[in-house]
């Protein structure tokens, strides 16, 4: 795990910043460069949702698998065109959560998962991570931590 800057550095970064966390329901705003608004979420499922839309918008990263119904027809998404962006990296990283921030980063979309690197911006910590799954526990126990320590907890890191 090592220090990574402050920068955003892919067009499909996105900047999480969490503003509650009850027993693991987190709750915050979520912003890419292609939109000037906040999008609100509650729950990891809103944030996979929103960011699953983009990367089919922008067709980056390339989905290795199609999504399947449950009649097993694979749907497949086209690249929007005239996306662009409209707020830079300066912008997106003056964004903070009140509970914490951090910057996702999607390498890869195969298995039908997610693979990339996730920052933690209030310590500069990057850790990278296989699944979908394991960004959503690495944020959760990163959140759980940053809560204990304070609480005057023991200050661990991610």
């Amino acid at each position: 795990m090592g220090a990574s800057g402050r920068y955003i550095g892919t067009p499909n970064g996105i900047m999480l910043c969490v503003d509650q966390n009850d027993n693991g329901m987190i709750k915050g705003r979520l912003y890419h460069g292609y939109s000037k608004e906040g999008i609100l979420f509650c729950g990891y499922e809103d944030i996979i949702r929103t960011a699953e839309e983009l990367f089919n918008s922008l067709g980056f990263p390339h989905m290795g698998t199609g999504d399947r119904d449950i009649g097993g027809r694979i749907h497949r998404y086209r690249k929007k065109e005239g996306m662009a962006k409209v707020m830079g990296d300066e912008e997106l990283l003056e964004q903070h959560g009140d509970m914490g921030t951090f910057v996702i980063r999607v390498q890869h979309r195969q298995h039908s998962s997610w693979q990339g690197r996730v920052t933690y911006l209030d310590k500069d910590q990057t850790v990278c991570f296989r699944s979908a799954l394991e960004l959503i526990k690495i944020i959760d126990s990163t959140l759980d931590e940053a809560g204990q320590a304070n609480d005057g907890g023991s200050d661990k890191e991610m």
